[in-house]
């Protein structure tokens, strides 16, 4: 058996459970990133020790899952996942094993996991290989493929077709035919599994290299129809004119390419974005019409496809924050500049989009011309825009109420009540701004507050 690298880490711990006679190995989508030639980030164990010795055996173990035979240990800084060896009973709610038990070997253990490329493990500290299914084989040949029998696996745990699913897209592997064709008939037992637990599925697939590869899977097999079924129903919906794909494949192409965008590294952003490029346009199939000439129209579906989306995202659990910045970009992302556009609609444009939520919102922009021809757009197809809002940002030029020169006291001062007249003349002192950015100074939207109370009476 061929030899790694382990990481001096690591080697510290084995030497904790070897010094007291016991196996340990490292197992997992550790094991698999090392084969992929990847660093791996998070570290999970199997080892013949019991809960109970881990805790005797390090000063800092958390208690994790002690049921199941896993505990935490925290060593240099690391959270190091550690299970016993264990094999698993019948899954009666096709998510969780009825009962577990300590298994003798790792080979034994390995027999429980879900596919072969997860169930290589690697002695430690001497880096030797237990691979029992030929994991390292199908790692080689980019091949997700069950252990055992495929109706098996999937039938014990409803999560596993769409891990497949996931991993394919992460991973840019295949599914082995017997892997795949087992996935339609477990749909009943993936019906049963929470939907948060498929919501993590399904934002780690949004937010891989390759998106749409999941994302195709998921309609062969029935799963997009039965988690999305708002999406489904975007196949075969044609558009014509510029775009070269119908509606579902436009938004596959729209969420591979926002998934890649280095625009927006943070990890929350980037979910946002995806979300919203792969749910953009499912309002088209109730919005289309057919005009005179032949073609088609979607006139307002982005409000369409706002209401759809929130109904989703409400289903599958989303926080607010999510909910709330997704919708907004949905909705916003029908905007077309133009190079007549006065100043003032420039301002007007920020303050519906938010100057926040600009970033996101020229991502979203650019996936969606992406999705529309499947080509990557040119960089500057945004940039007279951009310059114009950059220049605008950079003049600090009011663009809402309180960033007046004048607030509700210099108004009170003026005589003006409290209530819908002040907002009233606030707001048309805003719009004044927008039009003239000369106008924001104290003296000069007083007079100008002052004609407006003169002209309501």
């Amino acid at each position: 058996m061929s030899a790694v690298f382990i990481h001096p880490i690591l080697k510290e711990v084995a030497g904790v459970f070897t010094s007291r006679g016991k196996q340990v190995y490292l197992v997992g989508g550790a094991v698999r990133d090392l084969l992929l030639g990847k660093n791996p980030n998070d570290w999970d164990l199997a080892s013949d020790a019991r809960p109970e010795e881990v805790i005797a055996m390090f000063r800092r173990v958390i208690p994790t899952g002690i049921r199941h035979g896993t505990v935490t240990i925290r060593h240099r800084g690391r959270s190091i996942e550690t299970t016993t060896f264990r094999t698993e009973s019948a899954y009666s709610d096709g998510r969780r094993p009825d009962s577990v038990r300590y298994a003798a070997t790792i080979e034994e253990d390995l027999s429980r996991r879900d596919f072969t490329m997860n169930a290589v493990a690697i002695r430690l500290p001497d880096g030797s290989m237990t691979d029992p299914f030929g994991g390292r084989n199908d790692i080689r040949k980019k091949l997700i493929r069950c252990v055992g029998r495929a109706e098996e696996r999937f039938g014990e745990d409803g999560l596993r077709p769409l891990r497949a699913l996931r991993f394919a897209s992460q991973l840019d592997f295949k599914l082995e035919e017997n892997t795949l064709a087992a996935i339609a008939p477990a749909l009943p037992s993936t019906a049963q599994v929470a939907i948060e637990r498929v919501r993590e599925e399904l934002d780690k697939m949004l937010v891989s290299d390759l998106p749409s590869r999941g994302l195709r899977l998921m309609e062969q097999t029935g799963l997009l129809e039965a988690f999305l079924p708002e999406l489904s129903r975007c196949r075969g919906v044609e558009q014509k004119g510029f775009h070269r794909f119908d509606v579902l494949d436009h938004s596959f192409l729209s969420c591979d390419f926002a998934a890649r965008d280095a625009a927006l590294p943070a990890a929350d952003s980037r979910l946002v974005l995806c979300l919203a490029a792969l749910l953009h346009d499912i309002g088209k199939p109730d919005a289309r019409a057919q005009d005179s000439s032949g073609g088609y129209t979607f006139y307002r579906h982005e409000e369409r496809s706002a209401a759809l989306a929130l109904g989703i995202l409400k289903r599958f659990k989303y926080s607010n924050d999510i909910i709330t910045k997704t919708i907004h970009l949905i909705r916003q992302h029908m905007f077309h500049y133009e190079e007549d556009w006065t100043s003032a609609a420039v301002r007007r444009f920020i303050i519906r989009a938010g100057e926040e939520n600009l970033p996101a919102l020229y991502a979203l922009r650019r996936a969606d011309a992406y999705g529309t021809s499947g080509e990557v757009p040119p960089p500057q197809l945004l940039l007279p825009l951009t310059d114009r809002v950059s220049g605008i940002l950079s003049r600090n030029e009011a663009l809402s109420i309180k960033d007046l020169a004048i607030n509700g006291g210099d108004l009170i001062a003026l005589g003006v009540k409290p209530g819908r007249a002040m907002g009233r003349i606030l707001n048309e002192l805003l719009e004044a701004v927008l039009v003239s950015p000369e106008l924001n100074r104290k003296e000069k939207l007083l007079e100008i507050a002052g004609k407006i109370r003169e002209r309501d009476g």
